[in-house]
């Protein structure tokens, strides 16, 4: 049965790991496969959080030092290179180029005209059942984001949440592939579970909710 499910379940889910996330640097990192990276992520991130969250380290300390030592190092960096003949450090063009505005503004235009087009789709065409099915959604999905934020903003603060994103990703991604198999079987049959859910809601509802006639939207 197990076979079954594996086999019959979708194609998403028939993909390696490592091309779900992208097949590039950042899926190498994530499954440890650059170890030495994703281990300098882990310490990186440790040391940060133990600094701010154990030692009580400040923020704007932290930022103003590191910034004070670097202007430090580029002012006696470039005395020496004047005194020696010596190229100047290397500093980057701080500008933000029309290229980047412009695939930014692509990218966003893109989304906005998605969005828009649903909104078109629902309006004209009359399709009350998606339309129900996707506000009571919303309305749990809002009702479950309220509940979750407030109950782990009076347990964790920003940074505990960040620290804990991060071993989230560079963990989660190297478990589920080492027991990829397992866990696609759970979750077909939590699909094949949440379908049949689904598929008596629409049976008992949502399909007994009117649709407008054609007559009424040529009029």
């Amino acid at each position: 049965m197990e076979d079954d499910l594996i086999n019959t379940s979708s194609p998403i889910l028939s993909k390696s790991v490592h091309q779900s996330l992208g097949g590039g640097a950042v899926a190498d990192v994530l499954l440890w496969k650059r170890w030495s990276i994703s281990a300098f992520l882990l310490v990186i991130s440790s040391i940060i959080w133990l600094l701010f969250e154990r030692v009580g380290y400040n923020l704007l300390s932290l930022v103003a030092n590191v910034l004070l030592l670097l202007l430090f190092i580029l002012f006696f960096w470039a005395k020496s290179a004047s005194l020696l003949n010596r190229p100047l450090p290397p500093l980057p063009n701080m500008e933000v180029s029309d290229d980047f505005i412009g695939k930014a503004s692509e990218v966003a235009q893109v989304w906005v005209n998605r969005v828009l087009g649903v909104a078109h789709d629902i309006a004209l065409g009359g399709d009350y059942k998606y339309l129900f099915f996707k506000d009571l959604a919303l309305l749990l999905l809002g009702c479950v984001q309220f509940v979750a934020c407030f109950f782990v903003g009076n347990v964790f603060n920003f940074l505990s949440l960040v620290y804990m994103g991060v071993l989230f990703s560079l963990s989660i991604p190297v478990l589920y592939n080492k027991y990829q198999d397992t866990i696609d079987v759970k979750l077909s049959l939590t699909h094949r579970v949440l379908s049949e859910q689904y598929r008596k809601l629409d049976e008992k509802f949502l399909s007994k909710i009117p649709k407008p006639s054609k007559e009424k939207k040529t009029q």
